[in-house]
């Protein structure tokens, strides 16, 4: 039976490009994958964690732009799910349009995400004309029909999937610019290098000082923290890490054991590994 990929849609998001990305890791271990796309992150992490598909593939962190603020806050919420496994998809922009020329344009649409990216650019060639957010970048290039003044920002995949043309390719600000993606699903993390959890603290002095030095005391190294509010209450916030070892070492086993009594809640999302379709 096909492994069932939830994803954010339509056709062509960078979103799709990383699915087909663990559809073909999938592939080298002899097994099917069928696409699914969603109309946002959070509706694809819920398909998962209701068990309607297989597996989600979300993005989770830009090398320019940071965290995806979304995934993490659904993540929070829909806890059973498990990373499987991380996947680094490049990320490449192109402004779609029918416009002849730049100085035809009055509105620009895209995801927020692929607009911050391409900032600079847009600052220094349509510094007057509007940017309008999208819930993906393949959604803004139904606003291009045959209105020469809309141009949109997607991947030169997406222009030539829907046959549109590429008035700018390669517009984001970094050349390598980047997106790592988690792969969650209910399944038991596989175990690997890096385990990625959050935890609450009580509102007090110092609260966050101790996880801290919890992870210091057993030599393991942190390689992300993020605070996220609650969204119960003004000052509350929730705190995303990334750690550079397995669950299932020794030292890792002593300092979970340790936060567990110094957060008042820990949530463990698994240990894992780069996947490399090409291994």
């Amino acid at each position: 039976m096909a492994v069932s990929i939830a994803h954010l849609g339509p056709a062509g998001t960078n979103a799709e490009a990383a699915a087909l990305l663990y559809a073909d890791w999938l592939e080298r271990q002899k097994r099917q994958a069928l696409l699914c796309p969603y109309p946002s992150i959070t509706q694809s992490l819920r398909a998962a964690a209701l068990g309607q598909v297989d597996v989600a593939v979300v993005p989770v962190e830009n090398s320019v732009e940071g965290s995806v603020t979304t995934t993490l806050d659904a993540l929070w919420r829909f806890d059973a799910l498990r990373i499987q496994g991380a996947l680094i998809l490049p990320i490449a922009h192109a402004l779609i349009s029918r416009a002849e020329q730049l100085s035809d344009l009055q509105a620009i649409y895209s995801h927020p995400q692929a607009l911050a990216q391409c900032q600079i650019w847009l600052e220094n060639y349509l510094p007057e004309v509007p940017l309008i957010p999208t819930s993906s970048t393949t959604e803004a290039l139904q606003h291009l029909e045959d209105d020469p003044t809309i141009g949109a920002i997607a991947s030169q995949r997406a222009a030539q999937l829907y046959q549109l043309p590429v008035l700018a390719s390669s517009i984001n600000d970094h050349p390598d610019n980047c997106t790592c993606f988690w792969v969650l699903s209910l399944q038991p993390s596989p175990g690997g290098d890096r385990t990625s959890l959050a935890f609450s603290v009580q509102d007090r002095p110092g609260a966050l000082v101790k996880p801290l030095q919890i992870l210091a005391e057993q030599n393991i190294n942190m390689s992300r923290i993020e605070s996220r509010p609650t969204k119960k209450l003004l000052g509350e916030y929730v705190f995303f890490m990334d750690i550079e070892a397995n669950a299932a070492d020794p030292a890792m086993q002593i300092a979970l054991e340790s936060l567990c009594q110094h957060t008042e809640t820990l949530k463990i999302f698994g240990s894992y590994g780069i996947l490399s379709p090409s291994a």
